[in-house]
């Protein structure tokens, strides 16, 4: 048999390998793996290998990894549901801190859209990891095979998934690859390991009307993720499934037919008006203690649309009788030299100490007493505070509004009345789903946002983005998410129609990098996802007005 060149950066060596052979019999795949990039290609280790190739297993340490071990989780929970529950349907909302927030649902909904839960009880929840625990126990090989449209959607039409029948009309393929598990089947939108003995590290934990599956933490495959309350996030999240559900659109699939029905603009003229609607109550609230508020932090993490929050919510202060002024908090940096080093010798910018805590704590109590401060402006150029004459004072209707990473943290400003704060959390907190089973990462709906917005204002490549973003991550992980629960009001920036908007932007972007690009295997992922969904028109992205918050990254806002 012919034999073929591949290169393993797991043992640094070539090897000779027969053609056809599988990942899995390679030498290096005793990773342990869970699935391997070939050619900056993501591929499980079922792949055959027919030309020569550079390959990487890759295991939980990888994003790559994590995302295979918890969709091959998923399945696992999946099999067990339609054992225990075969009239009703597993769905896979939303991440939470402390892992996906399932729901078991009826298939009939209420009468306003929204979903009839089913109410599970601990005993159920034991119930249900136990069998997930033989399941895994027993090895069960996942397969995958090629069904044609009409028998996969017939399949899923008689499972209830109704969602995932749609998405698989409105993308209009012939075929599709369904995974299959103990003669259950399903889909998934990247491998799955190779069986279920390797998913020994979850648990799963009551909340809300649903459950938790939890998985295994990001640097330790052996411990699952730490049980965490986040009630208003999660809280939020609940709302905008809600409301998704009320406007008919539980899925990628179901906002496709929205698409295709030519009904979207009617769907962006409701979402702008939820997101008004929500920036007015968020000013209501600031005037109900408009006797003791004075300053209003608004914190997020990237390309949660901080900015344009910031200038929506000062006009519905200034419809009240308030009078915001708006602060950056960037301009209370310490001078260049006085800034921390990370553990790699460069600056970080991100850390708290980055920041003239001492300054910004004295200039605010002098604000909250009435005096007049001079506002200093950092030149980023020189890595210096500067002043230039902009003086401010606080007379009896004006509040302060400030936009910053630490906005949330109390550590920031420990010697000012907190009496005085009213705190806003800003994120992209989409609760959309592609399918019952398969959730929508609200961090890779920000990485769009963030790559079409800083390749249009700075000139910044998508392939930068990518690369980049890991590192952003870290520091949203270290920096704003511990302190999301500090805010007095949380705003869902997502909106129900912006994934279309999003592809018609991203995708040239995105099949400008190169195959051999390190930045190419997640380039691939995204267009993988974003071909799943019908992007607008020209002419229906026009009906987008232009003091929405999706201006900010696509262009055309004039607030």
């Amino acid at each position: 048999m012919e034999e073929i060149r591949i290169w393993c950066e797991n043992t640094e060596k070539e090897i000779l390998v027969p053609m056809g052979t599988n990942l899995k019999d390679m030498e290096g795949s005793q990773y342990p793996a869970l699935a391997a990039i070939v050619d900056n290609k993501l591929k499980s280790l079922d792949y055959k290998l027919i030309n020569p190739h550079n390959i990487r297993f890759i295991g939980y340490d990888h994003p790559d990894g994590r995302r295979t071990y918890i969709r091959s989780l998923c399945f696992v929970l999946q099999n067990v549901i339609r054992e225990f529950y075969p009239d009703k349907i597993l769905w896979v909302n939303y991440a939470l801190p402390s892992g996906l927030y399932c729901e078991i649902r009826e298939k009939e909904t209420k009468e306003d859209g929204r979903p009839m839960v089913y109410f599970i009880t601990d005993e159920e929840i034991e119930r249900i990891e136990k069998r997930m625990r033989e399941i895994v126990e027993a090895d069960l090989p996942f397969k995958k095979k090629m069904l044609s449209r009409e028998d996969a959607c017939r399949f899923f039409e008689d499972k209830g998934q109704t969602e995932k029948v749609n998405l698989m009309k409105t993308i209009g393929r012939f075929n599709y690859n369904v995974y299959f598990l103990d003669g259950q089947a399903d889909t998934f939108y990247g491998p799955l390991t190779l069986s279920t003995g390797i998913l020994k590290t979850f648990s799963l934990m009551g909340f809300n009307e649903g459950f938790c599956l939890q998985y295994p933490m990001d640097g330790d495959a052996g411990k699952v993720l730490p049980m965490k309350r986040q009630s208003k996030i999660a809280t939020a999240l609940k709302e905008h499934s809600d409301w998704c559900s009320i406007m008919g659109v539980r899925g990628v699939g179901t906002l496709n037919r929205t698409v295709l029905f030519g009904n979207i603009i009617d769907l962006i003229n409701l979402s702008e008006a939820l997101h008004e609607r929500k920036y007015a109550d968020i000013a209501d609230q600031i005037n109900s203690r408009k006797g003791s508020v004075k300053i209003v932090f608004i914190a997020g993490p990237s390309s949660s649309g901080k900015t344009s929050t910031s200038k929506r919510l000062a006009l519905q202060c200034r419809i009240l009788g308030l009078n915001p002024k708006i602060i950056e908090l960037d301009n209370y940096f310490v001078d260049r030299e006085h800034t921390p080093r990370d553990e790699k010798g460069d600056y970080d910018f991100e850390a708290l100490q980055a920041m003239d805590l001492e300054f910004l704590g004295r200039q605010l109590n002098e604000l909250l007493a009435g005096k007049e401060v001079e506002i200093p402006k950092f030149d980023f150029k020189e890595g210096k505070r500067t002043f230039n004459g902009n003086f401010m004072q606080l007379h009896e209707k004006d509040i302060l509004i400030m936009e910053g990473i630490h906005a949330l943290n109390p550590a920031m400003i420990p010697g000012v009345d907190s009496s005085k704060v009213f705190r806003v959390y800003a994120s992209a907190l989409t609760s959309l789903s592609i399918d019952e089973n398969n959730n929508i990462s609200t961090s890779d709906n920000r990485m769009l946002r963030r790559m079409i917005r800083d390749n249009r204002t700075r000139g910044i490549s998508p392939e930068d983005t990518i690369l980049r973003w890991q590192s952003v991550r870290r520091g949203e992980n270290r920096n704003i998410f511990p302190y999301q629960e500090n805010a007095d009001a949380v705003f869902n920036s997502a909106h129900i129609f912006e994934l279309p908007v999003l592809k018609y932007y991203a995708e040239p972007l995105l099949r400008r990098i190169s195959p051999s690009s390190p930045a190419f295997i997640e380039a691939s992922r995204m267009l993988k996802f974003l071909d799943y969904i019908i992007a607008l028109s020209p002419a229906e992205i026009a009906a987008i007005p232009p003091t929405s918050i999706l201006r900010e990254f696509i262009d055309g806002q004039t607030l």
